[in-house]
């Protein structure tokens, strides 16, 4: 898809990265379409799932989850009956925001968050009896360096 994409498609798509609250007729006078064109364009960005989902990002502190905790997990198997169990784990447990399989020394990277430090720990024990854990280790967020930013796209040439 990415090698479809046109100056206005980039355009929307930047747009809507730093603010999907924006109307269609605001997005059209950025992009200079009319508001059905862009609408349009914006359904066929969803309908090819390069916008995947629109969301409203929240500030986990002030939603009253001032821990923010990186977590690497080491599974004990390496099968696919013990990832499956360990991603039933994870979907289970609303205090993991985010995980992602990677590759390396650890299986797993969560994001947790947490209202203190005796649900941390529960989410801890948690990951290692219903979830296969091996090894589970935890980094503290102390502070966001970067927020996440948009994706650097380029037209297609």
């Amino acid at each position: 898809m990415s090698d479809l994409l046109d100056l206005i498609d980039i355009s929307l798509l930047e747009a809507l990265q730093l603010d999907a609250d924006r109307s269609n007729v605001e997005l059209a006078r950025l992009v200079g379409l009319s508001p059905a064109a862009t609408l349009h364009r914006v359904r066929r960005l969803k309908q090819s799932g390069l916008i995947s989902r629109v969301t409203a990002e929240l500030d986990s502190t002030i939603a009253g989850f001032p821990l923010h905790v990186y977590v690497s997990v080491a599974l004990q198997s390496h099968d696919d009956a013990s990832h499956r169990r360990f991603a039933e784990a994870l979907a289970a447990m609303p205090e993991v925001i985010s995980a992602d399989w990677v590759s390396g020394e650890i299986d797993a990277i969560l994001v947790v968050v947490a209202r203190e430090v005796a649900e941390l720990q529960r989410v801890l024990i948690r990951l290692s009896t219903r979830g296969g854990a091996a090894r589970v280790m935890t980094m503290l967020r102390l502070q966001e360096i970067k927020p996440r930013s948009p994706l650097p796209l380029t037209a297609a040439r």
